[in-house]
Formats: structure tokens, sequence, C-alpha cells
């Protein structure tokens, strides 16, 4: 087993050095939701509780703001008066919206990875992943008609509301850097098209067979970024040019149903394909990639590396199960505060993950190699520090003045 964060002597305050209070000042300001008014739960205040609540599946929202603002409350001695109800709560979220944490998370999570960062990298190329899966919300009217139920057996339906996403993913670091959020109806393809403006040069994309289509690969392509998907059996690839490594060049066009301009259009691709044997049962693979020259990216090196996709699945676990501590739901009842839970649960997912990869990093190890369970134990015993919050940031000289 590898090291605990405790064994590494994490500071976990570090985290506001990737959401700082003035990035959240400026997203306030370009969203225009920042508090005009002096208030007991200003605006800022509530970017960093849904972060905290992203951290802490179980706790009700006042324990949550209980522990959020503990340092502060101890300066008080009516203390009691400064954390709202429940209510105040909800109503203070409402005031902020889902718009300021989804821009906040697209300002802060990037790529982290460094030169030196273990399993991060194909030959300097970036490794990264595009994948989707769901998160049930909680069974309310306003939530069923949203998002909508899956479909069951027998012309039913699941017992809660889904919400599909898509992500992008760094594979060395399993930070979450782009995602797109929808309806259940909404197919991960379709989300997928929100997010991959977030490739870039440099990068090396891997995807699974579900998301090969001609127009999503052309998107992806004019990213600049390199590509190598998993493709079904029924994708026609001629074969072109057999090469030495025993991958051959081919080329993909759209199908019988798009436009004649774009039927006409063909994309170059190297096609790689191999067998995996586990036990006695044999599984086919068929990748294609925009690394045609085979010296500089050998067959067997690209089949070997496609089993690195399954780093962004390792990190939806992180997101859903270890994050939400086996909690089933969402815990917002009303669907804008959804998409606020969902964007706060990636950030949170994102400040743990970078501490994790500056401790791996003055270890010489991996970040895969810490426990991400450990890590997210330890924020939550550090939580105040986590923030940084002083009196003066969001109270008036007479606590009992501030508005709900």
């Amino acid at each position: 087993m590898g090291p605990t964060v405790a064994e590494l002597s994490i500071d976990f305050g570090q985290i506001t050095e990737r959401i700082p209070r003035a990035i959240v000042d400026g997203v306030l300001e370009q969203t225009k939701t920042g508090s005009v008014r002096v208030r007991k739960l200003p605006a800022h205040l509530m970017v960093y509780f849904i972060i905290a609540t992203g951290l802490m599946a179980s706790p009700s929202s006042r324990e949550v703001l209980r522990l959020l603002l503990r340092d502060v409350r101890d300066q008080f001695l009516n203390s009691k008066t400064i954390i709202a109800s429940r209510a105040a709560i909800c109503k203070a979220r409402q005031r902020l919206g889902a718009e300021p944490i989804r821009e906040l998370f697209e300002a802060v999570a990037k790529p982290i990875a460094k030169r030196t960062t273990e399993g991060a990298w194909f030959r300097r190329l970036r490794l990264v992943a595009i994948d989707g899966s769901s998160l049930h919300v909680q069974d309310t009217p306003e939530n069923r008609k949203r998002y909508g139920k899956a479909h069951a057996a027998k012309g039913k339906t699941g017992p809660f509301p889904l919400i599909r996403f898509a992500t992008l993913c760094e594979i060395g670091t399993h930070v979450l850097f782009a995602a797109g959020m929808g309806a259940w109806s909404i197919g991960e393809v379709t989300l997928a098209k929100q997010i991959l403006n977030r490739l870039e040069p440099g990068m090396l994309c891997l995807a699974d067979r579900l998301f090969y289509g001609f127009e999503l690969w052309d998107q992806a392509v004019a990213t600049g970024a390199q590509l190598l998907w998993r493709v079904k059996k029924d994708i026609k690839l001629p074969r072109l040019q057999t090469l030495a490594d025993g991958s051959y060049l081919s080329e993909v066009r759209a199908n019988s149903r798009a436009k004649v301009a774009v039927r006409a259009r063909r994309i170059p691709v190297r096609v790689i394909e191999f067998t995996v044997s586990v036990g006695d049962k044999r599984k086919d693979y068929r990748l294609i990639t925009t690394l045609l020259d085979p010296r500089k990216a050998p067959a067997l090196e690209l089949a070997n590396l496609y089993a690195k996709r399954w780093g962004i699945e390792t990190a939806f676990a992180e997101l859903k199960t270890y994050l939400r501590e086996h909690e089933v739901l969402l815990r917002s009842q009303l669907p804008d505060l959804v998409e606020q839970d969902f964007y706060g649960l990636l950030l949170a997912h994102f400040g743990v993950r970078s501490i994790m990869h500056e401790a791996a990093r003055e270890q010489h190890i991996s970040p895969t190699e810490l426990s991400f369970v450990h890590a997210v134990r330890v924020v939550i015993r550090t939580l105040p520090e986590l923030v940084s919050f002083s009196p003066l940031w969001w109270l008036p000289e007479d606590p009992s003045a501030a508005s709900g």
C-alpha cells in the first residue's frame, strides 16, 4: 500500500491557492451575483459553503456551515446567532444560483501535471480522457421535470431522477478539468460536444467506442489535440497501407445521411487492432489514432496506453462514492441547486486532487499512489483552514445586525 496523505504531512491550507478569494470575487462580479448589502450569508461565503458541501455528503447544511465557520464563531459570545437557519441557507443558495459555481469551476479547473508527474505523459503529450456518467438527485416534482428518470424493466422508471454528465480528465492526476451536465435524456456524445473545446495541442485524448462518430471526431481533430479512440467493429476502415508494426493507414468519413459536402471529406487515421486474453476469455480491440507515424508512436505502446483510459473511471469513483460517502443522492430538491451541487462537487474534487499532486511531487511518486479517501478526511478535519475566514470578511460590527 502506498503512503497516506497524513504520512506526507500535507498542509491543506494550500487549497486556498487553487480557489482564492480574488477569483471568487471576480466570478461573482462577472455574473452579477455578489452581495450588494451586508448579509449573514454573503455570496462569497456561500461559494465556499457549496464547495464544503461537496466534501461532506452526510452532514446537514447547518452542520456544514457550523464546521466552516468554527473559528469565526469562537470569537463571539453569542455564537449561535451566527449560524443561519436551514431556510436562510436555501434562500442564500437561490440568490447565488448555479452560474457562478459553474463559472468558477471553468476558471480554476485546469490540467496540473508537471513534466515530472509520473503517468501523466506519452512522449511529451499530456494524457487526457473523455467519458460520461450519471448521478442520482432528490425525487421532487421539479427535479423529475428537469432531469427525468431512467427507464427500467416492464415500462417502469428508476426510483430517482438522474443527471447525466460528460467530463475531460487528466489521467496522471485524476483532475476533472471540463464538464457538461444535463437531463438524463441527453446523451453523453451531445454533452461531450460542449467540452471538446477544452482540448488543445500537446494533449493525447483517449475515448471509448461510445464516443466515435465522424462529427465528434472532426470536432476533436480541429482542436489540434492528438486522439486515440476505440471504435466499433461496424465502422468501415479501408486498409490503405500496412505499416511495419502491424497497424495500417486508413481514413474516416461521414455516413450517407450527412450533407454532400461533408460526405466528400476524408480524415486520415491509423488503425491498431489487437486481442486481450484474460483466462479463457478473449476481447478484440480496434483503435484509431491521429498519430500516423509508427516510429513516433509504435502500435504496441498505443495498445498498452489505451488501458490508461480507466483512470477516468477511478476519478468517477472518487467523485460519486468517496466524496459522496456512499450517499445515493445529491442533496438539493430544486434543479438549479442540483447544478450548483454538481459543480461544487467538482470543485471539491479538484481541490483535493491538486493538493495530492503537490504532495506526490515532493515525494517523487505518482499522485495515484496516494489515498484519496484519507485526503478527503484530512481536508474535512482542517476545513476552517481550507477557506481561512476572518470575521471581517462577512460580519458587520454588530453580528446581530446582519441580514439573513
